[in-house]
């Protein structure tokens, strides 16, 4: 009778860690908050309680390099209704798999993606547990011999079903900004504040679909798979089928930004 299985009623984290040290804890749970807020739930814990939960449950799977799974759903009512329950407590659910290893920058190939219509509904700014449209859209993706799919509202490149999108376009690396079409992605935001931190051009912007198909470069970023290089787009090459100059600096920086996590010196 939880809501979280009997409506998709609730919202989610994932939280990479390396070397047994939460990634960017703080940004993620200001967005689960956030997600909490917008659909009405109240948080079950305070931040020093997620913390001290969350730094158990990486300790009791060795540390090492892990990624966290977090979800609060609404809770168990007595009976199945659309409408809140009164007097509901929150169901806390959270595990630990295991990490991929890092990427080696130079046996990158890159990764082909489709484009498709995006179907969702209006508020991807919160990150919900209903996640049936998503994951309609991966599958397409992979019946179609590609990664992910990049989603196309009104003409305009969002983000991809399951990460956020950068292009490269003369030396400008552009993200859509935030706001209800699209996940405010922590990996997305550090990526915005290396490039700030070191002297690369950036914009955020929206992307038309001619520009997304006309880029130097294309990326697909999120927590687990950090940034992806893109190099074919449906029937499009990009970046000559192999990995972006721009692409492998910043998988310089970004790795960098993990050892520093490891050697207990970012967070």
């Amino acid at each position: 009778m939880d809501r979280g299985f009997l409506f998709g009623d609730g919202v989610y984290e994932v939280i990479p860690v390396y070397g047994g040290r939460l990634f960017r804890l703080a940004h993620h749970l200001k967005r689960l908050h956030n997600s909490l807020n917008a659909v009405r739930i109240a948080n079950p814990l305070s931040i020093d309680a997620w913390e001290t939960m969350l730094t158990d449950l990486v300790d009791r799977n060795a540390g090492g390099d892990q990624a966290i799974y977090l979800q609060v759903t609404r809770g168990v009512a007595d009976k199945r209704d659309h409408a809140f329950p009164e007097n509901i407590t929150p169901t806390l659910f959270a595990m630990s798999t295991a990490m991929a290893a890092s990427v080696d920058i130079d046996t990158v190939t890159g990764t082909s993606v489709i484009t498709l219509p995006d179907i969702r509904w209006k508020l991807c700014n919160i990150k919900a547990i209903t996640l049936l449209p998503n994951v309609m859209l991966r599958q397409q993706a992979i019946d179609g011999d590609c990664a992910e799919a990049i989603l196309i509202k009104d003409g305009f490149a969002i983000e991809g079903a399951a990460s956020n999108l950068f292009i490269v376009r003369n030396g400008l690396l552009i993200t859509p900004p935030n706001g209800p079409a699209l996940l405010p992605g922590i990996t997305r935001d550090l990526i915005i504040e290396l490039a700030a931190n070191h002297a690369i051009p950036f914009r955020e912007a929206d992307i038309t679909e001619e520009a997304l198909f006309s880029a130097d470069e294309v990326w697909l970023t999120s927590s687990t798979r950090e940034i992806s290089p893109v190099t074919r787009l449906d029937d499009t090459v990009i970046s000559g089928g192999v990995p972006g100059p721009l692409w492998r600096r910043m998988i310089t920086l970004y790795q960098d930004y993990k050892r520093a996590i490891r050697d207990g010196k970012a967070g």
